[in-house]
């Protein structure tokens, strides 16, 4: 069964950064991103350093190594989604799976139609780790992963770190981190593609304001920030021991516009509501926080 993305040679496993490009929807005015489309998006995608693109749909541009994403609600729609994507060239594929409210027999026969479409396919297929899904719960995800050991996920650990408050837990309420992320250790290990996104205990998305410092936005007790380095790490490391020569690990930060409730907003001084971040500048910390973190994984 296809497991990581492959790329045929004998190089030691690695690391590439892509760009979901949902990032770049209804970015503000004054962005970094100069609004570019097609071929030139592609080039300066490049020049920044971005090796791929992520992107829903059918439109795939040439020169640029693509993965898809979509979702199945059935075991009967893993195959042929899994066959459109393969037809499209995609790298591999993450999905959304389910809605979080199915009983254990649903979820099951959801995960093998898609490891069984996966082989089918000889398409990478990860399950994302994502709210109003049936990985919504980490206790549930570890499930998963005991019941079947060639799973792989699309780890977007905000959906846990705010969703599940991972820090709440522990005589001091604020300890909860490190025992949850060894409960997660089997997830960590099943990681084959990351999305980027940094979330607060009580936000699913906040901006950091370089590479490696605690955010001026983290007032609080918790270093989201720390932590997500941390989990991003222990995620590459998990790769890296079971990886084998041509694997690649994708980590693609997807960092998302108010219209989904993401980017927080708040009034400028004349009265207009305004992100407080520019996500593409936010992603590209974000890629240098990633490959900071492989050489961490790699030490």
């Amino acid at each position: 069964m296809a497991r990581y993305i492959n790329d045929g040679s004998t190089d030691a496993p690695k690391l590439k950064v892509f760009l979901n490009l949902d990032t770049l929807n209804n970015l503000p005015a004054d962005s970094l991103w100069p609004g570019l489309q097609g071929e030139a998006m592609i080039e300066r995608l490049k020049a920044d350093g971005f090796e791929g693109v992520q992107a829903p749909g059918s439109n795939r541009i040439a020169g640029v190594p693509h993965c898809g994403l979509g979702r199945v609600n059935t075991p009967a729609e893993a195959l042929p989604l899994a066959r459109q994507h393969a037809d499209l060239g995609d790298l591999c594929l993450t999905l959304h799976v389910g809605w979080g409210i199915e009983d254990d027999a649903e979820v099951f026969r959801l995960v093998e139609s898609i490891l069984s479409a996966s082989e089918t396919t000889n398409l990478p297929i990860f399950i994302e780790t994502h709210r109003a899904t049936i990985t919504q719960d980490m206790w549930r995800t570890v499930q998963i992963v005991k019941r079947f050991p060639d799973v792989l996920f699309n780890g977007d650990f905000s959906h846990y770190y705010c969703g599940q408050e991972m820090v709440y837990g522990g005589a001091d309420m604020m300890s909860g981190v490190p025992v949850k992320m060894e409960f997660m250790a089997p997830v960590f290990d099943s990681i084959g593609f990351m999305h980027g996104r940094i979330a607060s205990p009580g936000s699913m998305q906040m901006p950091i304001d370089d590479a490696s410092r605690r955010p001026d936005a983290a007032t609080g007790v918790a270093d989201y920030f720390a932590d997500f380095r941390s989990m991003w790490t222990r995620a590459m490391r998990g790769f890296l021991t079971n990886a084998r020569t041509g694997d690649i690990l994708v980590f693609a930060p997807e960092i998302l516009a108010p219209t989904y409730y993401y980017a927080r907003v708040f009034r400028d001084s004349t009265g207009r509501f305004t992100e407080e971040s520019d996500r593409y500048a936010q992603a590209l910390l974000y890629r240098q926080v990633a490959l900071d973190c492989f050489a961490a994984a790699q030490r």
